[in-house]
This record gives structure tokens, C-alpha cells and sequence, in this order.
């Protein structure tokens, strides 16, 4: 397996999601899947799981003919990263070589 596709776990795929909402404070989703470094896909039900869990919310707006989905992480999913994903990441760091997140956003 090549390092440009390495695995990674679906905990940190989750804290990778709420990070980067929180970074930019919405996104389409496009732009969240290419800045995740995510398969749309693949990865969708995690979407749909963080939404439907309450950890982001997703808006669908018009623009011109189309249909874009906007995503928004809320309140519980900062929370659910700052006391939750940000101490299991301190027990169980990433593998080397794994893009780490500037925190601080949180």
C-alpha cells in the first residue's frame, strides 16, 4: 500500500471531519470530502452518522439549477472532539506520517 492512500481509522476520519468544519465553519460537500482527503462514496454513511447523531448538521441550498449540501459541525460534535477524540488520540497517536490537525481550533 502506497502512503498516499494509507488506512486510516474511522475515529480519526470522524475527528478529521468535525476539525475541519470547525476550521472553516461550513462547507460543501465537495469541499469537505477533497479537504478530508475522503471517497464521497465510501465515506458517506459517516456523514449521515455524524448528522444523525447530532455531532453536524447538513442544509441543502440552490444554487442556480443546482442542488449544493452544506455542512455545519454544531455544539455536542466540538464537544464530542474536544472531551472525546482529542484524549483517544493522546492514548493512541496516529501512525507516523499522519497529517496532524492544528487543535487549537477547538
Amino acid at each position: 500500500m502506497s502512503g498516499s492512500s494509507s488506512y486510516r481509522d474511522r475515529i480519526y476520519i470522524i475527528k478529521d471531519i468535525i476539525l475541519m468544519l470547525v476550521q472553516y465553519g461550513e462547507l460543501n460537500q465537495t469541499a469537505l470530502v477533497s479537504f478530508c482527503g475522503l471517497n464521497l462514496k465510501k465515506h458517506k454513511p459517516i456523514l449521515d452518522d455524524l448528522e444523525s447523531n447530532g455531532l453536524i448538521t447538513s442544509e441543502e441550498r440552490s444554487l442556480g439549477k443546482r442542488t449544493i449540501t452544506i455542512f455545519k459541525p454544531t455544539q455536542k460534535g466540538i464537544e464530542f472532539c474536544r472531551t472525546i477524540l482529542d484524549p483517544y488520540e493522546k492514548v493512541f497517536p496516529r501512525k507516523k506520517g499522519a497529517t496532524e490537525k492544528n487543535e487549537s481550533e477547538l
